[in-house]
């Protein structure tokens, strides 16, 4: 059975998708980009700033399934350019701790929904 996880703290999706399905204990999200989830306007400033936002809007969607990013085991970015990679890292790192850090594959893709700079999804586990 799946349960539908949604929050106003986090982007709504502008499309035919969830914010993130619940299936039994795995919590499976959508892709977030940077968003910001009450003006709905992007938030590019810098690549940093960026990835910020994505990864608030990740923290919203795990706190709307009573999770925290120590529940998550696997994580996908995809960027638009592998030059962004370092700032990137630095940001997403901050979340993690480093013993207990996801599987991660990161990947360089031709364009991303609205042209941004990176969009990340994870997979968590209760």
């Amino acid at each position: 059975m799946k349960k539908i996880i949604s929050t106003t703290k986090a982007p709504a999706p502008i499309g035919p998708y969830n914010q993130a399905v619940l299936t039994g204990n795995t919590l499976y999200t959508s892709g977030q980009i940077a968003l910001h989830p009450e003006t709905g306007e992007l938030v590019l400033d810098d690549i940093k700033t960026e990835t910020k936002q994505v990864m608030e809007n990740m923290k919203a969607v795990l706190e709307a399934a009573n999770m925290t990013f120590e529940n998550v085991i696997k994580t996908s970015i995809f960027i638009s350019d592998m030059n962004n990679f370092s700032q990137i890292n630095e940001v997403y790192g901050q979340y993690f701790n480093d013993d207990t850090a996801p599987a991660r594959e990161t990947v360089e893709v031709a364009n991303l929904p609205k042209f941004v700079n990176v969009e990340i999804s994870m997979i968590a586990v209760k």
